[in-house]
């Protein structure tokens, strides 16, 4: 069985990536009370043959029963059953101003005597545990509806069993760490062709800033060391059975040396055999990503199928 657990905070997109999944042809359930976990699987997989299922299990849980997620995924664990958790979180400021524009209610608002704010805190503390079990986080705080599901689907759905799923991402500091990121790398030490007016406006991905950014040693240095740590550590993260990873590279904007150096690492770790994508935060309102995928049917290709949405 496929079993695929959604949790993180309200607000934060639980529901789309539940409907993503449901329309991939998962047997989805939502705001699952956790106790029931092991009897449902029992339930679909043994008597109703039901391979692929998804369900979301969050802070609408009875209190203490999230605490008991921990030992009931241990349960799963010993008898066979393969599952991923993933948490979804936002921004808090975000949770704020989409709240605002829905006018919904928060669920922790309803019983309790407490403004929106004290809510999304306190539920992010009562979520604590949950987070800590996931096997991936997907911070949606500047996602839309298209790009959450388009990564449901491609880092959830259609992974493959045993493979590391690798992402690697440039973003700028003004706008904040990403939240999902796993391991981050601060390139704003380096020559920024910001300070030149005729390089402004362009992005890391011309050849104009490649050009400028080569005739800097250094910059090539810390890319160079970044890709070196990486295909050192990166086996022995899918030896201790990790399943997602995020590499983060910031810099003041996330428009010049950020996504350099990420185009470099994303080439680089692709011709190391690894299915990778590539995202730049900041190059638009949307995601601009990339997807590097090696052929299945022939295992000299060495040829990226390329994916840019």
């Amino acid at each position: 069985m496929q079993l695929v657990i959604i949790s993180g905070r309200s607000g934060s997109g639980k529901s789309i990536a539940l409907q993503a999944l449901e329309d991939l042809g998962y047997y989805a359930i939502d705001n699952l009370p956790a106790m029931l976990l092991g009897a449902l699987v029992d339930e679909l997989h043994v008597h109703a043959g039901r391979t692929h299922l998804a369900v979301s299990i969050d802070a609408r849980n009875l209190p203490g029963a999230l605490a008991q997620l921990p030992n009931l995924l241990d349960d799963l664990r010993e008898r066979g059953i393969g599952f991923h958790v993933v948490y979804l979180t936002a921004d808090a400021r975000i949770l704020l101003e989409r709240y605002s524009a829905t006018r919904r209610r928060h669920p922790l608002t309803r019983s309790a005597d407490m403004t929106l704010e004290e809510a999304i805190a306190k539920e992010e503390d009562t979520l604590g545990d949950v987070r800590d079990l996931a096997d991936l986080t997907i911070d949606t705080s500047r996602l839309s509806v298209h790009d959450l599901r388009r990564r449901i689907t491609d880092q959830v759905a259609h992974r493959r069993p045993g493979q590391l799923t690798l992402t690697v991402e440039s973003f700028g500091y003004k706008r904040g760490v990403p939240l999902d990121a796993d391991l981050v790398f601060d390139a704003r030490c380096l020559p920024n062709p910001y300070w030149d007016p005729a390089l402004r406006g362009l992005n890391g991905r011309d050849p104009e800033i490649e050009a400028f950014l080569r005739g800097y040693p250094i910059v090539d240095a810390m890319g160079e060391d970044i890709y070196g740590w990486l295909a050192r550590w990166l086996p022995a993260y899918q030896n201790s059975q990790r399943s997602y990873i995020t590499v983060a590279v910031g810099c003041t904007g996330g428009q010049h040396r950020s996504v350099y150096l990420v185009e470099q690492l994303g080439r680089r770790l692709f011709d190391a055999r690894h299915d990778i994508h590539v995202r730049h935060r900041e190059l638009s309102v949307q995601y601009t990503q990339v997807q590097y995928t090696h052929s299945a049917s022939a295992a000299d290709d060495t040829s990226p199928t390329e994916t840019t949405t």
